[in-house]
């Protein structure tokens, strides 16, 4: 089972400098919020790609650990 932990840790690797907050602790259903520089000059939706492409599948299909993740992810103010 995945945990909330996991899921930063993750998100981490792939953006050490972003400010993530993950909430979720019945092991499927999670939301998290990133806001990192690297998101300026990119739509949400690229924002979004890149931090499910950090989550390295773990979201696939139903075979995923990670069933549902309400992403949110913004730029520094």
């Amino acid at each position: 089972m995945i945990t909330a932990f996991d899921i930063e840790t993750l998100i981490r690797e792939a953006f050490p400098d972003a400010k993530i907050t993950v909430q979720g602790d019945d092991g499927a259903h999670f939301a998290a919020e990133v806001i990192d520089e690297s998101f300026r000059g990119k739509n949400r939706v690229q924002q979004q790609r890149a931090v499910y492409a950090a989550l390295k599948g773990k979201m696939d299909g139903s075979n995923g650990e990670l069933h549902a993740l309400a992403l949110t992810t913004k730029i520094p103010d």
